[in-house]
């Protein structure tokens, strides 16, 4: 970045954040540390951590309903349902591998989300909700697992 250049970078990041990232990159990798814009960088790290685990939280949703679906309507199995978990199970693992302190947020929402795919499952298949077992029927393992299906 120019050192001519003034740019008011709270302003900055609201009229163009991709500029806004990249002078702040650039501010960073140049040690300009009395420039940037740091009410603005802690907010947005903050939210990547938020955005993390609401993604993680979204795909293990998915792949639960899907397990139900998949064991309460035995008559619609297919390979988009089969597809679609892999797809889910994948981005999970990936997320735990590429940060394991996800781990212990996957554990303690695993119960919060079967909550919700049950009553989602219930919505899809038209089923009334008591078909659908309050526990979760599937262990962690399980759900990480790409080659498992319930019978």
């Amino acid at each position: 970045m120019d050192a001519k250049v003034q740019v008011n970078l709270p302003q900055l990041y609201e009229s163009d954040f991709v500029r806004w990232v990249e002078t702040t990159m650039a501010q960073l990798l140049t040690q300009d540390y009395a420039q940037v814009d740091w009410t603005n960088l802690i907010e947005e790290l903050e939210d990547m951590t938020r955005r993390e685990r609401k993604s993680l939280k979204s795909n293990l949703i998915v792949v639960l309903l899907h397990l139900l679906k998949w064991q309460y309507q035995p008559q619609f199995r297919g390979g988009s349902w089969r597809g679609s978990m892999r797809e889910h199970r994948r981005r999970i693992n990936e997320d735990l591998q590429d940060s394991p302190s996800l781990v212990p947020f996957f554990e303690t929402v695993f119960a919060e989300c079967y909550t919700q795919a049950r009553a989602q499952a219930a919505d899809e298949t038209e089923l009334p909700l008591g078909t659908f077992p309050i526990q979760c029927p599937y262990t962690p393992e399980q759900v990480l697992n790409p080659d498992y299906l319930p019978n």
